[in-house]
């Protein structure tokens, strides 16, 4: 349990038999009446975001999320099958918590799942990985020291690339930014 003033940007704590990771947290001082804390949280199950405000030491449930490594392996239906590194069970990952990061997805590439119980609610992709260009389109129209061109990789995701870059080339993209980083 944890006090509402206590609460911190990236705890996750469970309110009306939900989890919340608070983003931002603020404690309100009015002239009349009482303080109260002020939070901005993103609910694990929906990904949406929600303000919600808590008396000064009222009694939260904060809980630890558990860290497990996964190796994709293949969508499966809409959600996608993991295997979990540690156990070697399939774990089933539904689109939702997947949310963009589906166009990084590839077989073979180990991310970090964030589990309560047997329920994951999130997902974090390696910042880097090397992927290879399946296919590119016309270069734009910028000025030509800052000439880019689409590439489509072969996961699918779309990132500007310098023009030099061609169809079957290895690449090394940001995950975090979508940003082409150097050609491997």
């Amino acid at each position: 349990m944890v006090l509402s003033n206590h609460i911190t940007p990236g705890m996750t704590i469970s309110v009306n038999g939900k989890l919340y990771r608070v983003e931002s947290s603020v404690k309100v001082t009015v002239a009349k009446g009482n303080p109260f804390i002020k939070t901005k949280m993103r609910d694990l199950s929906s990904n949406e975001m929600t303000e919600k405000s808590f008396k000064l030491n009222q009694t939260l449930k904060d809980v630890s999320l558990a860290e497990r490594r996964l190796e994709y392996l293949y969508p499966e239906g809409k959600d996608y099958l993991f295997l979990d590194i540690g156990n070697l069970e399939q774990v089933l990952v539904p689109s939702v918590v997947v949310g963009g990061k589906e166009n990084y997805l590839k077989e073979g590439v180990e991310i970090k799942a964030s589990f309560y119980g047997d329920t994951i609610f999130a997902i974090d992709l390696p910042q880097f990985l090397e992927l290879m260009v399946a296919k590119t389109e016309g270069e734009s129209a910028k000025p030509l020291a800052n000439a880019t061109k689409v590439a489509i990789l072969e996961t699918g995701a779309k990132i500007e690339v310098p023009p030099f870059i061609e169809v079957g080339d290895i690449i090394k993209v940001d995950t975090k930014t979508d940003d082409y980083i150097q050609r491997v």
